[in-house]
């Protein structure tokens, strides 16, 4: 496709989902695109929602969507480039070396939902390294039109052994990317979270498993050193101008089998780093911890679930309300 170019077709979700695919400038791997998801409220209001989706991931919470429709706020999801829906066959799944490069979609996308489609107020939704993404891109380019972001277990530093986090290791990881940017790192993947979420195996979901597998992908140095330039600069401080609401479940767990921790726990990420870090973000921030949450707190069970809604709407009412 063209860079600039756009194409709309009905979603995979159905109507009256759309997905529209937009043209990017071509990588060292050839033609890239991203694609925008669209539902709209029944009465427009000028409000809207632009949610960001994680690693190994794309956008089918449509629960979630359906929450801010019934509230009227048209609701947009953008699968990134070389995930779900953008993802081609000539390209590596997951794979860029400067988060950064996300800016391009995040910038086509905002001018769609505010100019394009008249929405003055835009309330930015970020799930887990989305989260960072979009932190980053709110941070510098501080649009008018962001009413407040809601970050869902957002991916604010490396899980894993402390040494992990040393100088040493960031200073290897800048070395093996650099050099070997599409290296795979070892990383033993048990399967348990997406297990507990897809309706096939022990969750109620249903999703694409070729676009969410449950063994993920593989993580690349390249890829990885992206990250951890961009952990560095958010734990350097950013600036991010509206309320942010940081959503996290109660605790972590690192289970050996599947479980009730598996359902109950963040089982992805460390809920201490995500507390840590969440001040960093900007100068407002409401922090929630929802006991029993999984790493998707909108995908956790109805008890908790409904918890993680209600933290929404008090924050929605209290900071958003006027907009």
């Amino acid at each position: 496709m063209p860079v600039g170019r756009a194409e709309t077709r009905p979603d995979v979700l159905g109507e009256p989902w759309t997905a529209e695919t937009i043209g990017l400038p071509p990588d060292d791997e050839g033609p890239v695109v991203a694609t925008l998801v669209h539902h709209p409220a029944p009465h427009h209001t000028g409000r809207a929602v632009l949610h960001v989706h994680g690693f190994a991931d794309y956008f089918f919470q449509t629960e979630y969507a359906a929450w801010w429709l019934d509230r009227g706020y048209d609701f947009y999801a953008l699968d990134l480039r070389k995930y779900g829906r953008s993802l081609r066959p000539h390209q590596t799944p997951t794979y860029i070396t400067d988060l950064h490069d996300y800016f391009a979609e995040l910038d086509l996308a905002w001018w769609r939902i505010v100019e394009r489609d008249d929405h003055p107020s835009v309330v930015m939704s970020a799930h887990s390294t989305g989260g960072l993404t979009t932190a980053l891109w709110a941070h510098h380019r501080r649009p008018a039109e962001l009413a407040g972001m809601v970050l869902n277990s957002p991916w604010l530093d490396l899980q894993g052994k402390a040494w992990l986090r040393t100088r040493a290791a960031r200073l290897m990881l800048e070395q093996v990317g650099r050099r070997s940017p599409m290296r795979e790192i070892p990383r033993e993947v048990t399967g348990f979270y997406t297990r507990s979420l897809h309706r096939d195996h022990d969750g109620e979901w249903d999703f694409d498993l070729t676009w969410k597998p449950v063994e993920s992908f593989p993580v690349r140095a390249g890829w990885l050193r992206a990250v951890r330039r961009g952990h560095a600069e958010l734990h350097r401080g950013l600036s991010v101008p509206c309320p942010v609401l940081v959503l996290s479940s109660g605790a972590t767990a690192a289970p050996l089998e599947m479980g009730d921790d598996v359902h109950s726990h963040d089982i992805v990420l460390e809920v201490p780093h995500i507390r840590r870090w969440a001040s960093s973000v900007g100068p407002h921030v409401t922090y929630v911890a929802v006991p029993g949450a999984r790493h998707d707190v909108v995908l956790s069970r109805p008890g908790p679930r409904g918890v993680v809604y209600d933290e929404i709407e008090r924050w929605v009412a209290t900071y958003t309300a006027g907009d």
